[in-house]
C-alpha cells in the first residue's frame, strides 16, 4: 500500500467518478484503474463498487477512506512542517440545503482562516445528494432540516448510511415574502392568506419525493407552484411575482438585502434543522472550525 495508491482513493471518492478521477490526477484511466484493484487485492476488500453509472464507495471503502484521509492529512502536516514549511492546502467540503446562514458559516470560516491555498466546496444542493455526499465522503458536513413528516424516512437513511445527525436549532415555520407583498405587514399568515400567491420550492430532480422536499406541508397542493434549482432565482421570483416559499424564518439581511422578508406561518409545526456527518469519520480542523461559525451565526437570530 502506497501513499500515492490513497491519494488515487480519495481523488476517486471526491469525483464519482474513474475518469474524472483519472484526468484530475493527469494518468491513465486503465492505470488508475488497476492502481485501485492492486490496493483492493493487497487490502482484500471491496473500496469501490463498479456500476454503468460510475463507481460508489462500499461499506468497507467509507472506513477505508475515512482512515487514508486522516493519514494523508498528517503527512500533509509532516511536509509542510519539515520539507518546505509551505502552508498546507487545506480542503473542506459542506453540501446543504438552500439556507443562507450556511453560507454566512461559510464566507466566515474562509475570512477567519485567510488561508493562502486551499480548495472549499459549498455545494447547495438537493436534500438526496446532501445525504449522498456525505456518505461517500465527498463533503464532511450536511446541512439539512427534520421535521414529523420526513423524519421517519430520513433517519432510517441517515442510519443506513453510517450518518449522525446533529441539531443546530428548532424554529417555527415561516413564510418569505418581498417587502412589498400585500402580506408583509402582517404578524402571521395563514395558508388561506397565502392561496392567491404563487407557492415556491426547489425541485428535487430524481428523488422528487414528498420526505425530501426542502419545504414543509410538501404534500398539499396549490392553485399556483413554481419550482426552481437555486436560492437566487427563488428569491428573484419571490419579489418579480410576489411569491412565497415556507422555510425557518432565519434569513441574512447581509446576504440578501432588506427585500425579502419573514412572516410566522400559522401552522402546527416545528421544523429542526441540523448537520450530519460520517460515523466513521473524524472532523477535521475546518470542519469542526465551521461548526463554531455555524452556531455563531444561528446566535443572531436567538
Amino acid at each position: 500500500m502506497t501513499i500515492q495508491q490513497l491519494k488515487y482513493a480519495l481523488e476517486i471518492a471526491n469525483w464519482g467518478s474513474m475518469n474524472e478521477a483519472a484526468k484530475r490526477l493527469f494518468i491513465s484511466q486503465p492505470s488508475l484503474s488497476n492502481a485501485i484493484k492492486e490496493l483492493e487485492a493487497e487490502l482484500n476488500i471491496t473500496i469501490f463498487e463498479r456500476t454503468n453509472k460510475g463507481v460508489s464507495i462500499s461499506v468497507e471503502g467509507t472506513e477505508f477512506l475515512g482512515y487514508a484521509r486522516q493519514v494523508l492529512e498528517q503527512i500533509e502536516l509532516l511536509e509542510n512542517r519539515y520539507l518546505d514549511a509551505r502552508p498546507s492546502h487545506q480542503h473542506f467540503s459542506v453540501s446543504t440545503q438552500h439556507y443562507a446562514f450556511s453560507v454566512s458559516a461559510f464566507v466566515n470560516l474562509m475570512e477567519k482562516y485567510a488561508l493562502e491555498e486551499y480548495e472549499f466546496t459549498l455545494r447547495e444542493t438537493r436534500t438526496y445528494e446532501i445525504l449522498d455526499d456525505v456518505k461517500n465522503l465527498r463533503s464532511e458536513i450536511g446541512i439539512l432540516y427534520l421535521n414529523e413528516f420526513n423524519s421517519k424516512v430520513i433517519r432510517k437513511l441517515l442510519k443506513d448510511s453510517n450518518l449522525n445527525f446533529t441539531v443546530l436549532f428548532r424554529a417555527a415555520p415561516h413564510v418569505f415574502i418581498s417587502a412589498k407583498n400585500p402580506l408583509a405587514q402582517r404578524k402571521k399568515v395563514s395558508l388561506a392568506d397565502l392561496e392567491p400567491y404563487p407557492c415556491l420550492s426547489f425541485e428535487q430532480g430524481d428523488y422528487n419525493s414528498f420526505h425530501f422536499s426542502e419545504e414543509i406541508l410538501s404534500t398539499l397542493s396549490h392553485k399556483k407552484n413554481i419550482r426552481v434549482s437555486d436560492r437566487a432565482t427563488l428569491f428573484n421570483l419571490l419579489i418579480g411575482l410576489n411569491g412565497y416559499t415556507i422555510s425557518t424564518g432565519v434569513i441574512s439581511a447581509e446576504l440578501n438585502g432588506d427585500n425579502i422578508i419573514a412572516v410566522p406561518l400559522d401552522v402546527q409545526e416545528i421544523i429542526t434543522v441540523g448537520w450530519i456527518s460520517h460515523k466513521n469519520v473524524t472532523l477535521s480542523k475546518l470542519a469542526a472550525a465551521y461548526i463554531q461559525e455555524l452556531d455563531s451565526v444561528l446566535k443572531n437570530y436567538k
